[in-house]
């Protein structure tokens, strides 16, 4: 496992871009919680907290595609530079508007503006992997790393940004995430030789001008909101489950078990050949989700929580590594980081949706019925893929599917 994606980081020039994207990335997972620490420390409210973050992602998921869609028509930089200005800016509002307790609406505007200009690093990053390893057997592995450093993020950036808020300034969370999300995205934005080149389409290209318009695309974005519901019921009940068991200091490593399951899973995925079609595996991989989270509501104590949140979070990554490898064959070049964007949206909208959710579940009723709706959103997931499969199937075949990835060293020519 580790030789192939020692091979995999071998690939020229890709460095140049890993480098400053996940600098870039590290705070993306401090946006939402750093809002709902500094708003509740500035009104006292955590509902006026968790609407602001949840308007926040909601601009987040509803803006992105179409910044993605720009940077595939403009070229990536074009869009980066503004937008992580403009994310700089909006932050420090937000920090300046809640410190100085102005009225409630201004957290909202400044927080949807925040939200809206978050760069799409991620998305870009996968698209950067392909314009590289198009229809190479590496590009899974690439995928597959890509899923592992989002996983990363999510594990440091919510602890550094607690940390910052609780242990220095409720704003300072913040702010560190405008200063990294800035340095890095225009750290970023400066390695153009290693940007998708911009492409201006043509008619042959109009029943395809938004990725969003490919039917596997809908029925992938419809099963990522699912998968973003299950992050975003998970967090609530397992701090939730927590508090309810007298322990409630372990919700932060509860969920490190849970994202750290998902971490090992991806890792090892992307390390394999497989030989079934993607949209298949797809199917399976949804499947074994729902199983894994079907008997959450029901552990008794932390004990056991433990290992069956390690069990359950083994079918997430390969899940998100799976979806955005069928992207790949579904779209054209033309498209890739706005198809790449959407999913990414889907997920934070998903997750803005189950944490609201779950939150008023716990409210009302505790943490196993919660966690009722995480299996739900799985349940659904699954249900989504199984009936929009044809609609993921690939105009055509490539290699990626069978070819052992260990072979990969023959194609590093690109």
């Amino acid at each position: 496992m580790i030789s192939t994606y020692t091979t995999l980081l071998r690939t020229p020039s890709a460095w140049r871009f890993l480098t400053p994207g996940l600098v870039a990335r590290l705070p993306y997972a401090m946006l939402g919680l750093g809002i709902v620490l500094l708003v509740k420390d500035t009104t006292g409210s955590y509902g006026i907290a968790g609407a602001v973050s949840a308007a926040m992602a909601v601009a987040l998921s509803v803006v992105g595609p179409q910044t993605g869609r720009l940077a595939d028509r403009y070229g990536q930089a074009a869009v980066l530079v503004p937008g992580a200005l403009l994310h700089g800016m909006s932050v420090a509002a937000l920090i300046a508007c809640a410190k100085a307790d102005t009225p409630t609406w201004t957290l909202f505007v400044t927080a949807i503006a925040a939200g809206a200009s978050v760069p799409q690093i991620g998305s870009m990053v996968r698209a950067r992997w392909v314009a590289k390893l198009e229809g190479q057997p590496l590009l899974p592995t690439a995928f597959a790393f890509e899923s592992v450093t989002d996983e990363f993020t999510f594990v440091v950036g919510p602890v550094v940004a607690t940390f910052l808020a609780t242990g220095v300034d409720p704003g300072f969370g913040l702010a560190v995430e405008a200063v990294l999300t800035v340095v890095g995205s225009l750290a970023f934005a400066a390695q153009r030789s290693t940007a998708p080149a911009p492409r201006r389409r043509t008619a042959e290209d109009a029943p395809h001008s938004s990725a969003i318009r490919v039917a596997g695309v809908k029925v992938l974005v419809g099963a990522f909101v699912c998968i973003g519901a299950v992050f975003g019921s998970t967090q609530v009940a397992i701090t939730a489950f927590a508090e309810e068991s007298g322990r409630a200091g372990l919700a932060g490593a509860l969920y490190a078990v849970f994202a750290g399951g998902s971490l090992i899973a991806g890792a090892a995925y992307g390390a394999m050949a497989w030989r079934g079609t993607a949209e298949r595996r797809l199917t399976a991989t949804f499947a074994a989700l729902a199983v894994g989270t079907a008997p959450l509501w029901a552990v008794p104590n932390i004990a056991v929580m433990v290992p069956v949140a390690l069990v359950c979070g083994l079918a997430l990554a390969p899940t998100i590594i799976t979806g955005y490898t069928l992207v790949e064959g579904l779209v054209p070049a033309d498209a890739k980081t706005e198809a790449f964007t959407w999913l990414t949206g889907a997920i934070g909208l998903g997750l803005a949706f189950g944490s609201t959710f779950a939150g008023i579940v716990t409210d009302g009723f505790g943490a196993s019925p919660a966690f009722v709706l995480t299996f739900g959103s799985a349940a659904v997931g699954l249900l989504v893929v199984t009936l929009g499969r044809r609609a993921l199937l690939p105009a055509k075949r490539t290699v990626v599917d069978v070819t052992p990835v260990d072979a990969a060293p023959l194609a590093l020519g690109r």
